[in-house]
């Protein structure tokens, strides 16, 4: 059994990269991803300079909604090999210093999962308390319905058990009835089953809908941090140094409650921050940025953040104002299809309309503000998208390796793959692939790996505290990330157009701003105040040196 490498708070120093087994490659010719093909492909992901990949589920499943419908918690997916192939990708991956994280989907399973079979079959069975039932469809009527545009109700009536099951996602995905005893341990089992295995922890899915109450929305109860605790409590006792990242897309009042006093979750996504990074790019301001940024409640010092771009849903907008939404639709989804739920379901070059700058831009404040962050699969090569799938199967496509037959994803006949690669003109895999990223110096693939490196020489930006600088430039955003006596200075201008700034770094007089690509000294910082002019969609890193 492979050993989990201990290092204390790793996931604050990591950067994480997102992979679909079933779209990253796939080793047996059947047209599907799988865990050979993903362990070839190893070396790649380690060499982009990222330190820890999270698994989208991988468990048997009808696929109804890209395996997050579980049909069995304690085995793989027959379409991505077997446990011993999942095994040796654990090993291989730790052999090169790469953590390994997976999706453990808690609220919910498959209506095809066994335990529901038998809880449907049978109301005397022990199984049938594992779900939520009730004879009455109108009650928990205060909680929303979170897939608005496919679910027009919380409840689904099953004709052979006669009664209505509750679920806050799809139909098909029952929700589990957490006020069971025997559903918290069952859990319980699932995480000491895979952490055995040699995972170094999950991304937990969906975690404010675990218990319902009357006269409440059904979400971030009491009942639902006690459980988060309880999971946390098992996992630092039997599993030291696993990590839990949540997925809770709420409010910041609401979302930093899940770090609790350092006893829930290691990390937390910062959903309130992702689309407003967009806004404030398309608006040309920083103020979205610094007020989002601003109401968020300090932390317990073991915990972080996960910010990120883009990942294998939509774009969600729950967390933003309906003026905003509204603006946001209009600025990244012209075409009502590009639209779902409460979200856009695109990925990032096409949203920022495979303009290069502003892309760059965007990395430099995922790599910079707090906290770790995430990459998805396929936005290193600049991937596009295909907004006539079905769901959001458009931002999962297969992963474009070469120009070759699907896009050297598979050998297969092209029919027989899970999913059409892209042939959009702008996007096409003959040109966007990553065979021509690494052959071209100035790619974004070669860019981005650069810039990973940077940011790992520098902890003040995995672990600083950030502050920022008040100036009269509205498109810039300017701060310093201080950890220990070591201090960065990251000026970002969000403009189309050259800024200049005014910054009062008095505080650091004496200090010299070094340019941390070229290393170019900057002149000294004085008595009066620093003026910076900036290039379109440009940024600066520097590191503030003291003399001697």
């Amino acid at each position: 059994m492979p050993l989990r490498q201990e290092y204390h708070e790793w996931y604050k120093d990591a950067v994480f990269y997102e992979v679909s087994v079933r779209s990253f490659h796939d080793g047996s010719g059947n047209g599907i991803g799988d865990f050979k093909g993903l362990t070839d492909k190893l070396p790649y992901i380690a060499d982009l300079g990222v330190t820890a990949i999270w698994l989208l589920p991988f468990y048997p499943s009808p696929l109804r909604d890209d395996g997050y419908d579980i049909a069995d918690y304690f085995a793989i997916h027959p379409d991505y090999g077997t446990m011993a192939d999942f095994e040796q990708f654990l090993i291989r991956a730790h052999e090169l210093g790469l953590k390994v994280v997976a999706d453990l989907v808690v609220n919910h399973t498959s209506s095809e999962n066994r335990w529901f079979q038998e809880a449907r079959r049978d109301p005397h069975s022990p199984y049938h308390d594992y779900y939520v039932w009730s004879d009455d469809p109108s009650r928990f009527s205060e909680a929303r319905i979170i897939f608005c545009d496919t679910e027009t109700s919380n409840w689904t009536y099953d004709p052979m058990a006669g009664k209505h099951y509750w679920h806050r996602f799809y139909g098909h995905q029952p929700d589990l009835n957490y006020d069971n005893p025997a559903v918290q341990e069952e859990m319980l089992r699932v995480v000491d089953f895979w952490l055995g295995k040699g995972l170094d922890g999950f991304r937990v899915d969906a975690v404010p809908y675990l218990f319902e109450r009357d006269g409440t929305n059904c979400e971030n109860l009491p009942e639902t941090h006690e459980f988060c605790r309880k999971l946390r409590a098992h996992v630092d006792l039997y599993h030291p140094g696993a990590v839990l990242l949540a997925e809770a897309n709420q409010w910041p009042h609401d979302v930093v409650k899940y770090f609790g006093d350092g006893d829930e979750f290691h990390m937390c996504f910062n959903f309130p921050l992702m689309p407003r990074l967009y806004m404030a790019i398309r608006r040309e301001e920083a103020k979205p940025i610094v007020d989002i940024i601003s109401q968020l409640p300090r932390i317990p010092p073991s915990c972080q953040w996960a910010t990120f771009l883009r990942n294998h849903d939509e774009l969600s907008l729950e967390m933003v104002s309906h003026e905003e939404r509204d603006y946001m639709y209009r600025e990244y989804a012209k075409d009502p299809r590009m639209k779902i739920n409460l979200g856009i379901r695109r990925r990032l070059f096409p949203l920022m309309d495979n303009n290069r700058k502003a892309i760059e831009l965007l990395h430099s404040l995922l790599l910079t503000l707090p906290g770790t962050p995430v990459l998805y699969y396929g936005d290193e090569i600049g991937m596009g998208d295909n907004i006539y799938l079905g769901d959001r199967n458009g931002v999962r496509t297969p992963m474009q390796w070469s120009g070759d037959r699907n896009a050297g994803f598979s050998t297969a006949d092209p029919s027989r793959v899970f999913s059409p690669v892209v042939i959009d003109p702008v996007y096409h895999f003959n040109g966007v692939n990553v065979e021509s990223a690494q052959r071209s110096h100035s790619s974004f693939l070669n860019w981005l790996r650069i810039i990973i490196k940077v940011r790992q020489r520098h902890p003040a930006f995995s672990r600083g505290e950030v502050r920022f600088l008040p100036h009269e430039s509205i498109p810039v955003v300017a701060y310093t990330c201080t950890h220990g006596e070591q201090v960065m200075l990251v000026i970002n201008n969000l403009s189309r157009f050259t800024q200049y700034v005014s910054l009062d770094l008095s505080a650091f007089r004496g200090c010299t701003p070094v340019d941390c690509f070229g290393g170019c000294r900057f002149p000294v910082i004085g008595d009066t105040n620093y003026l910076i002019t900036t290039g379109p969609h440009s940024f600066y890193w520097f590191e503030l040196q003291r003399p001697g």
